[in-house]
Formats: structure tokens, sequence, C-alpha cells
């Protein structure tokens, strides 16, 4: 079964410029800028960013931090009718997590072409031989999301090569 992706909403959009608040946040920790929220609608029920260095846990990616928030807030890990919104397009682990968290419905921002696995190198939340599926809806404010990256990287090589002496 193929989920035919409905197109964003406004509300997606108002989720995804608070999941960009969100990788402010995780730069201004000197973490890699991914921001997420969970939502019922557009209430927001539970917010993550990065904190892989802070927290020197390989798991603790944006995603991940707001889904456990979201199911400690409403008693589940069934995060049923609840959207997840993400600046970067989740992970493998973070995919089948949203798969395990019974999530219907992710939005996401920038494509990652080195990890992505809602559509870029895997489709994991279309995927029909796994238990669950979940309706993508990507490149929401793609170029905002993405441009937050650029520049945490761009920022953290230039430092980088001022330590080395070079311009």
């Amino acid at each position: 079964m193929t989920l035919d992706p409905s197109p964003a909403t406004d509300v997606d959009f108002a989720l995804m410029r608070e999941a960009l608040v969100e990788a402010e946040r995780a730069a201004a920790r000197g973490e890699v800028p991914v921001g997420a929220v969970v939502a019922r609608g557009a209430e927001i029920i539970a917010r993550g960013h990065n904190l892989r260095e802070t927290a020197q846990d390989p798991t603790a990616h944006a995603e991940l931090i707001a889904v456990r928030r979201a199911a400690a807030r409403i008693g589940s890990w069934r995060l049923e009718g609840l959207t997840v919104a993400v600046t970067l397009e989740p992970c493998p682990m973070c995919a089948g997590m949203l798969v395990n968290a019974r999530v219907p419905r992710v939005v996401w921002g920038a494509a990652d072409p080195k990890g992505g696995a809602v559509e870029t190198l895997y489709r994991l939340g279309d995927d029909p031989r796994l238990n669950h599926r979940f309706e993508s809806i990507g490149g929401v404010m793609a170029e905002e999301c993405g441009a937050v990256l650029r520049r945490f990287f761009g920022e953290l090589r230039a430092g980088r090569a001022r330590r080395r002496g070079g311009a």
C-alpha cells in the first residue's frame, strides 16, 4: 500500500516554524541544528532538539526526544492522532521509532542525502513489510531548514580553519 501524501497545510508550516525554533536552540548549544515538535492538530504536545553532544548519547536525536516527551505527556507510547514535524528528514533509527510509536503523520523539512530514511535513501514509513506506515509530507520549509544546517556547518568549518591558521 502506497500512502499518497497530502499537501502541506498551514498548520504544518506553523509546526515547522516551531521546529526551527528548536533547531536554533540546538545550534546555540553547539549541537547539529535539528528540531522537532509533536502536535495534536495545532496544539504542540512536546518539543525536542538534538542533544547528542550534550548528553553524549547517540540516540539523542530531536524527534526521538520530542516523541519520548510526548509519550510521557499523553501517558501512552502509541502516538495515534499526532503529527511529528522535524526540520531534517528522519534517519533510519528515528524513522523506525516513528513506525514503532504508531505516528500517523510526519512532516519534515530538508532532505538528508546521507541518512534520510523516509524518502531519500529508504522509505521506512511506507514499507508494507512493517506493522505500521505513516503519511510523509516532505520539503516543508526545506530552504529555511537547510539554511540553518548550512550556516551551522559553515561556521564549524570556518572555526576549524581559523584554529589551523587558515582563512
